[in-house]
């Protein structure tokens, strides 16, 4: 894998993972447009080379969101051994709760149907069915639920939801973010709650993940790309979704949807 391939790869996922359009998908759609699939060890390389990029967005939630983590943490650990009841300790057994189901689904559902859903029609479709999806909840659903007052029951929901984030195209953060405004969580509150949400899977991937990465440079550069960009979209982000909604990215993924279906038919 070339430098330059690793560099737009990792701005690519920088802005991908964090906005609610789909890092999976474009993380297949790029190399396919390119045809860099098809160039000697591509394949090979980029097999850990995407988890390595998650990463990436990781590293960037978790400096963005390192103080509510110490909290979270601190919290969790007080609520089960002084039975001290917080926000933060209820938030951090929430989200661990709700990963667990998302977690076990998603991951033996990716393993099963890996293959057939990499298809870039298929990717197509999950982009603008669940962009279709996104806006027509989002524009409906109140904004009544802050961070602090999600439940049990809207937490989980959102963590099980996750697991379809295993089809390209759907987001794990459009999924998640969806799904809470379907029950009213305010836009900001779905957005921070997602990217806490996903900081466990992701470093569960990273450590399953580790043993096929490829320390070189094209490596580090797709990392620390993938970390920068997304520290400036998620300030963007929480910036944005102040006043704005989420239809700028429901067009988005229309208009990503019909290119992709485009150039499949030019390369048929």
């Amino acid at each position: 894998m070339g430098i330059y391939q690793a560099l737009i790869l990792g701005i690519v996922q920088g802005i991908t993972e964090l906005l609610p359009i789909s890092s999976s998908a474009h993380l297949n759609i790029i190399p396919w447009i390119f045809e860099w699939t098809s160039q000697p060890g591509f394949k090979e390389a980029f097999e850990g080379f995407d988890v390595a990029l998650h990463f990436g967005t990781l590293l960037a939630i978790g400096i963005v969101f390192f103080k509510d983590w110490i909290q979270l943490i601190k919290g969790g650990f007080l609520y089960v051994a002084k039975k001290e009841k917080t926000v933060q300790g209820r938030m951090f057994w929430y989200i661990v709760l709700a990963t667990i189901p998302g977690g076990i689904i998603g991951f033996l559902l990716d393993h099963f149907c890996e293959d057939t859903l990499n298809r870039p029609i298929i990717i197509a479709i999950a982009l603008m069915v669940m962009g279709i999806v996104l806006y027509y909840v989002d524009k409906n659903a109140k904004n009544k639920v802050k961070y602090e007052e999600m439940n049990l029951k809207q937490t989980f929901l959102i963590g099980l939801s996750q697991a379809l984030a295993f089809i390209p195209g759907v987001s794990r953060s459009g999924i998640t973010m969806t799904t809470a405004r379907a029950m009213g969580v305010t836009r900001e509150a779905a957005a921070k709650y997602s990217f806490l949400l996903s900081t466990p899977i992701v470093f569960a991937a990273t450590v399953f993940k580790f043993k096929d990465f490829i320390f070189s440079p094209a490596f580090i550069i797709g990392i620390v790309t993938s970390f920068l960009v997304g520290l400036i979209v998620i300030k963007f982000l929480f910036k944005y979704l102040k006043k704005g909604s989420f239809k700028v990215f429901t067009i988005y993924r229309i208009i990503f949807g019909i290119l992709i279906i485009a150039i499949a038919l030019i390369k048929a």
